[in-house]
C-alpha cells in the first residue's frame, strides 16, 4: 500500500459523522476515496446530506498525526518480524467471509506469520467463544476442543478475552503439526495495544503463528462499545461459533445471534443444570444450536463424510474407576459440606484429600467454596 492510498481511506474512516456503512455508499456511488473527495459539495450533499458533504471536503482534526502514526507502524519490522499489513475493502485479500456480511469494516489492522493470508480464512475457520470466568472444566473444554479443531486443519478465532478466548488461543497454538494461521485474535483495541495485558506473551505468541486482527485505528483504547462491536467480525470471519461456557447475559451470545443472522453454524456444549455459566448454552440449545460433545460433532457438521478428528490428548490420567470421593463428588459442582455428608468424611481429611485431586488436575475448585470435577475434553 503506498501512503496516498493510505491516506484516502484513513480520511474516510477517520471523518466525524461518516460511519461504515455511508462510507461504503459513498465508494459504491464514486469509486475509490480520492474520487470521493474530488465530487463537489452538491453530488456529496445529494447523497449524504449537508453536514457530512461539509465534513468531507476538509481532512478530519488530528489526520495528519494519525496517518503518521499508521505509515510508522507500517514501515516499522515488529522485534518477532511478524508481518504488518492495513487491509482495505478493494484489497484482494480482504476476507471474503466479512465481505459476506451486512457491516464489513473499511480497514483491518493485522499483526501476524509472514505469508498468511485472509482472504479465504472463512470455510476453514471456527469462532469458539465464552465466559471470562469459566469454571476449571469449561477452560479445560475450550484448550483441549481449540487443539483438535487446529489438528483437523481449522483456524480459531476468539476475542484474545480472559477466560474461554485465552483456553481457546492457546490451545489452538499446542496443535504442532497444524500451519499458520492456526488461531484469529479479533481484538476490540488499535494494534498498538494489548488488552488484556496479562495476554501480552500470548498476543505475541499468536502473531508468530496466528493473526491478531482489528478493525479500530491505532492508539484505540479499550472502550466498552468496541468489543460487542468486534463480535460481529469474530462471527463473520468464521464458518460457524462454539459456545464453550456462557451466562445468560454473556457476549458470548450476542456472537451467537450474530452468527445465526450471518447465516453460520452455531454448537453449544451442554453443563450442568446447576451452573449458571451454563444457562447460556442450554438457551442456545433449545434455540437450535447444536449440541455438542465431541470434536467429531462439529466436524460432521462442517464435512460431511470427513474422517474422525485426531484425538486430543487429556491433561492428566483419570483416577481408576471408583474412587470414592469422585464418585461421591459427581460431575455437578458441590460444596464441603455436602461432600462431608455424602462421604461421612471428617472436613480435614476431606479438605486433604480434595487438595491432592485438585493439585493431579482431577477436581477444580469454583466460587462460592464449590468443588467440581474435571474431565477431559
Amino acid at each position: 500500500m503506498e501512503r496516498d492510498e493510505l491516506a484516502g481511506w484513513l480520511r474516510l474512516t477517520l471523518t466525524p459523522g461518516v460511519g461504515d456503512g455511508q462510507a461504503r455508499r459513498l465508494l459504491a456511488a464514486f469509486g475509490l476515496p480520492d474520487a470521493v473527495f474530488a465530487q463537489g459539495g452538491p453530488a456529496l450533499e445529494q447523497l449524504c446530506g449537508a453536514a457530512r458533504a461539509r465534513a468531507l471536503r476538509e481532512p478530519p482534526e488530528g489526520f495528519d498525526a494519525a496517518l503518521d502514526a499508521a505509515w510508522r507502524w507500517l514501515e516499522e519490522t515488529p522485534e518477532d518480524s511478524a508481518e504488518r499489513r492495513i487491509l482495505t475493502l478493494a484489497d484482494d485479500d480482504y476476507p471474503q467471509a466479512l465481505l459476506q456480511t451486512a457491516d464489513p469494516p473499511l480497514l483491518l489492522y493485522t499483526l501476524g506469520a509472514r505469508g498468511v493470508r485472509l482472504r479465504d480464512l472463512g470455510p476453514q475457520a471456527l469462532a469458539v467463544v465464552g465466559s471470562r470466568n469459566p469454571t476449571p472444566q469449561g477452560a479445560i473444554d475450550a484448550r483441549l476442543f481449540a487443539r483438535a479443531l487446529a489438528d483437523a486443519g481449522l483456524c480459531v478465532v476468539s476475542g484474545l478475552a480472559l477466560g474461554i478466548d485465552g483456553a481457546a488461543h492457546e490451545g489452538a497454538l499446542e496443535a504442532a503439526g497444524a500451519a499458520p494461521p492456526v488461531t484469529v485474535a479479533v481484538v476490540g483495541t488499535g494494534l498498538d495495544r494489548v488488552y488484556p495485558a496479562r495476554h501480552r506473551d500470548l498476543a505475541h505468541r499468536i502473531a508468530g503463528r496466528g493473526v491478531i486482527l482489528s478493525e479500530f485505528p491505532l492508539g484505540t483504547p479499550p472502550l466498552t462499545p468496541n468489543f460487542p462491536r468486534r463480535n460481529r467480525l469474530i462471527a463473520g470471519l468464521s464458518r460457524g461459533t462454539l459456545v464453550v461456557e456462557a451466562a445468560l447475559a454473556s457476549g458470548s451470545l450476542i456472537t451467537a445471534r450474530l452468527a445465526v443472522e450471518q447465516g453460520r453454524e452455531v454448537f453449544a456444549i451442554p453443563g450442568s443444570i446447576h451452573s449458571p455459566q451454563s444457562r447460556g448454552c442450554h438457551a442456545l440449545i433449545r434455540q437450535g444450536a447444536k449440541l455438542v460433545e465431541s470434536v467429531q460433532d462439529i466436524l460432521e457438521e462442517l464435512r460431511p463424510g470427513a474422517g474422525r478428528a485426531p484425538a486430543a490428548e487429556a491433561p492428566a490420567a483419570l483416577p481408576r474407576d471408583g474412587d470414592a470421593l469422585l464418585d461421591a463428588l459427581g460431575h455437578d459442582p458441590a460444596s464441603l459440606d455436602a461432600l462431608a455428608a455424602r462421604t461421612g468424611l471428617d472436613a480435614a481429611t476431606l479438605q486433604a484429600r480434595l487438595l491432592e485431586l485438585e493439585l493431579d488436575g482431577h477436581v477444580g475448585r469454583l466460587p462460592g467454596g464449590l468443588f467440581q470435577r474435571l474431565a477431559s475434553a
